[in-house]
């Protein structure tokens, strides 16, 4: 089969799709033909090892010291059930899924293994591929981060980089509940947050939300630049601070932080869980979310895929197809319109 691979840690020419050994699933796994997957700022970060202060070490671990561990990245994937093994019941060959790998990888590649009792689920007929893929790995964290806290009706939620894979997902699934959301990006970005659901929106070239006296029941931080020392004004007493993307100081800091300024801090997304997975699809089904795709590559350009992810532009997902299911070459794509859009 084909895969992108990456044999040393670099810029997104060290990418080139080569082709490797076939994959068999066991007993308790699916072989997936992939259709399409993301490159996610996990696959920047884990190809050019620009990786937050102080987490260079224990992400080394998982990533590789001198070379890369697991040489084919992707985190998620949408695809076609090709085979399953003996102890899978919930899918069956020529099952439509989505699925999300994880720190395991490999979504990359004509085909990945998927364990079936890992995030996997169901695509909605009514999704294209490249539509249900975007919607994984930003859909899932922010799902998995907001799990820890309580968002509803009223909720104050102020999500720092709003216009990421991730923020554009936690500013839909909180508006969903009726949440009253502010969305810290960059001002051309505003537009794309007022149509997913936000009421405010703040430029954060202009103005520090921090240091402005608003406070807001939870803050949810994709950037990596508001720790718990900094924005602990700004959380409501009781309330939360999730830490999406965060360096080492802080996360060592979190729970003498949270006790403190009498705030939760959350550092890791927890588990990833097929449940969720499948509720991102039922909300994508009835418009409650709607997928925000940046651009689409074919897989032989993956590597321009890379590079665009590494300029920081990005909005929402950038798409890679393997198949011809969107044959378009690299162009620049409108976020996609649901109707909460």
């Amino acid at each position: 089969m084909r895969a992108a691979v990456y044999r040393r840690f670099g810029g997104p020419e060290v990418v080139r799709v080569e082709e490797v050994a076939d994959l068999a699933p066991k007993r308790d796994e699916l072989l997936v033909r992939i259709h399409a997957t993301t490159v996610s700022a996990a696959d920047h970060r884990s190809r050019s090892r620009d990786i937050p202060a102080g987490l260079l070490l224990p992400s080394s671990l998982v990533l590789g010291f001198f070379r890369p561990r697991r040489r084919v990245l992707g985190m998620d994937i949408a695809g076609v059930v090709e085979s399953a093994g003996t102890d899978v019941t919930a899918f069956a060959p020529g099952d439509e899924v989505v699925a999300m790998l994880g720190s395991r990888f490999g979504g990359h590649a004509e085909y990945a293994i998927v364990k079936a009792t890992d995030a996997v689920a169901h695509k909605p007929q009514d999704l294209t591929f490249g539509q249900a893929v975007s919607l994984v790995f930003g859909g899932i964290t922010a799902q998995a981060y907001l799990n820890q806290t309580a968002v509803t009706a009223g909720t104050t939620v102020l999500v720092n980089g709003a216009s990421g894979a991730v923020g554009t997902a936690v500013v839909q699934l909180a508006s969903a509940v009726g949440a009253h959301v502010t969305a810290v990006s960059r001002g051309p970005n505003h537009e794309l947050a007022l149509r997913l659901g936000a009421q405010r929106t703040i430029d954060y070239r202009t103005h520090d939300f921090a240091a402005d006296g608003t406070t807001y029941d939870v803050i949810v931080d994709c950037v990596g630049n508001a720790p718990a020392r900094r924005v602990h004004q700004s959380v409501t007493r009781g309330g939360a601070l999730l830490l999406v993307a965060a360096d080492l100081r802080s996360l060592v800091r979190a729970k003498r932080d949270a006790q403190r300024y009498g705030i939760t801090v959350v550092t890791g997304p927890g588990a990833y869980r097929a449940a969720d997975l499948q509720h991102l699809m039922y909300l994508a089904q009835i418009n409650d979310i709607a997928p925000v795709i940046d651009r689409e590559f074919p897989f032989d350009a993956i590597s321009e895929a890379h590079r665009y992810v590494d300029s920081g532009r990005k909005r929402g997902s950038v798409i890679v197809h393997l198949t011809d299911a969107n044959p378009t070459p690299v162009v620049t794509a409108a976020p996609e319109t649901a109707a909460r859009n």
